[in-house]
């Protein structure tokens, strides 16, 4: 008998969780993730992200409606922001005077850049897919919320956020309920890993890989799309939630340009 391997079971049967058992997370359990989550990879080992567990009621409660009206998020046991952060750095920095080391040493004093906003939000994946394992291995099932990164200035007031940091993502979470969900289907690998360059698909090998999904195309719908690209494009990418990420993002990267300080 072939042996199973528990990790690789894990992450196969792992599906996004939107409702959860009626269950609490206790306060060891949760600290058994985050110890887990803080042992994820990064850069240069410099921890460039910080997490906030949300406890407060209200703050779930204004999420549920902040990342694009999702009640879930408010009866989710447990909620976690995930954050780029160069803050800790640079405040570290200003308190082991580098300024004046770069002074005396003829380099420029600089704030944060964008590669190093990339390596926080690198960071911040990186521990919540990590936070994602651990909490699977726990019957816990988690819900990934890009939606965080809308509304940069209400989320910004509501947890403090200091002008060196981002939420790139939020993860909710609880126990699986008794009629757990079945995992939907990926894209074929065929399309997904390409050998030593980019293979930029063709119209043909297109069609073959959105087959699937075309094939549960629904022609009457409320987006009076005509075909499943259609449907996607209004339903995400075109969507009102997506255009407000694209202003809240562009809003918080104009701090991000490396200015000499």
């Amino acid at each position: 008998m072939k042996k199973v391997n528990k990790t690789i079971d894990l992450i196969e049967q792992r599906v996004s969780l939107r409702k959860f058992a009626d269950r609490k997370i206790s306060c060891q359990v949760k600290n058994q993730i985050l110890h887990s989550t803080l042992r994820a990879p990064t850069a240069g080992n410099m921890m460039l992200y910080s997490i906030i567990d949300v406890v407060d009621q209200h703050k779930k409660e204004v999420l549920s409606r902040s990342c694009d009206n999702q009640p879930f998020i408010a009866k989710a046991p447990l909620v976690l922001i995930f954050l780029a952060d160069f803050q800790r750095w640079y405040d570290y920095y200003k308190l082991s005077d580098v300024k004046d080391y770069c002074k005396q040493n003829g380099k420029e004093f600089i704030g944060p850049t964008e590669a190093d906003l990339m390596l926080g939000c690198s960071d911040a994946l990186i521990a919540a897919q990590t936070a994602v394992l651990a909490a699977e291995s726990l019957e816990i099932g988690s819900c990934y919320i890009g939606d965080i990164m809308e509304n940069y200035e209400t989320h910004r007031e509501l947890f403090e956020l200091p002008e060196w940091t981002f939420p790139v993502t939020m993860l909710v979470m609880g126990y699986y309920p008794d009629n757990r969900p079945t995992p939907r289907p990926r894209f074929n690998q065929e399309y997904i890993v390409t050998k030593d360059i980019y293979h930029k698909l063709t119209d043909a090998e297109l069609q073959d890989l959105f087959a699937e999904r075309s094939q549960r195309f629904k022609p009457d719908n409320s987006l009076a799309a005509q075909n499943f690209g259609q449907f996607m494009y209004g339903r995400k990418t075109g969507a009102d939630f997506s255009a407000e990420m694209a202003r809240s993002v562009k809003k918080f990267l104009k701090h991000w340009q490396g200015e000499k300080l």
